[in-house]
């Protein structure tokens, strides 16, 4: 929840621009998502919220990040770009056409698919900046051999 939190804040901001948004979510996320929305919220409103499997069944352990990345990665993408594949083809109004897919930072291949379907994009990075930028340093880190692929120290403390 710790990027869905950031994002639905992000696509609420969208909309009191004038923006049209579709938040898309994993089944599991969806869920506790509209449990959490009281029903004072008016985020149905405004924000068609939808969702795509994790490749996880209901019952597996979502804390297993290495499992969990893994099935993602082999099951959400086509998921993904069924769900965008199904709007467009149900899109009668010029005003509901894609124009942009905006992705949490860490599902790349979100973006991937905005490309080869033609369809703007733009990455969203929910955590802080000082994580984006020791993510983006670890191929340095690893070619300057101050870390080992596995993120090992080759320093002497």
């Amino acid at each position: 929840q710790g990027h869905v939190l950031p994002l639905m804040e992000f696509a609420l901001s969208l909309v009191n621009q004038g923006f049209k948004v579709t938040f898309v979510n994993t089944e599991f996320n969806h869920k506790r998502v509209m449990k959490a929305l009281s029903e004072q919220d008016n985020v149905h409103d405004l924000i068609h919220l939808v969702s795509v499997p994790d490749g996880l069944e209901p019952w597996e352990d979502r804390n297993d990040l290495a499992k969990l990345s893994t099935a993602m990665v082999e099951v959400m993408p086509g998921k993904l770009q069924e769900l965008i594949q199904k709007i467009k083809d149900n899109d009668d109004d010029d005003d509901d056409e894609i124009t942009c897919i905006i992705a949490d930072g860490s599902m790349g291949w979100a973006l991937e698919i905005a490309k080869n379907m033609g369809i703007k994009r733009a990455a969203f990075w929910p955590a802080s900046a000082a994580l984006l930028g020791l993510v983006r340093s670890i191929p340095k880190l690893i070619a300057d051999g101050i870390i080992n692929n596995d993120g090992e120290s080759y320093c002497d403390h």
